[in-house]
């Protein structure tokens, strides 16, 4: 598992105008926001999320490879990972998905995994004049007084760097 054990997996990262806050802390859980605006509509934002093998670092992965991820947006659907010789990871569960609008996953991934953890993860896209203002929440919850003490930092950097790959590295409009 590489890198992971430096934070959490899952991470976005917006353009230079984004804002990225621990917002809640308690021995049972925390709470991370991240907000961000985009040059891309959102109907163009929610599909290239969607897209998460395409802008994901492999770097937090289990497979080592991005390109082993995806996002299925319908029921039942999840955010899975491929690894070698037929193994998977569950990362998270799609539980709500509107296109352009509101995805929500919910499961523990990255160390989460381990420590019996679930983090809800709401990603909203609200229209701009110009593009598209993306607001991440993740909540989390478990009991582990230790690692809540540092973990939600660490969680925090990740999605950062994450969704700043999301928001710079895009593909041409389609």
């Amino acid at each position: 598992m590489r890198a992971l054990s430096a934070g959490l997996v899952l991470a976005l990262s917006l353009a230079a105008t984004a804002a990225a806050k621990v917002t809640e802390r308690s021995d049972t859980g925390f709470t991370v926001v991240l907000e961000g605006d985009i040059t891309i509509t959102p109907d163009y934002a929610w599909r290239r999320f969607i897209d998460i093998g395409g802008w994901w670092s492999d770097a937090h992965t289990f497979s080592g490879s991005a390109r082993n991820m995806a996002i299925k947006p319908e029921p039942g659907g999840c955010w899975c990972e491929t690894l070698p010789d037929g193994g998977f990871v569950r990362h998270m569960d799609v539980v709500y998905a509107a296109p352009g609008k509101m995805l929500i996953l919910k499961g523990g991934m990255g160390p989460l995994l381990f420590m019996g953890a679930v983090g809800a993860l709401t990603l909203k896209f609200e229209p701009l004049d110009e593009g598209t203002h993306v607001t991440l929440t993740f909540a989390v919850g478990g009991h582990d007084e230790k690692a809540w003490k540092d973990l939600p930092a660490a969680v925090d950097a990740v999605l950062t760097e994450q969704l700043g790959r999301f928001t710079s590295n895009r593909p041409p409009k389609p």
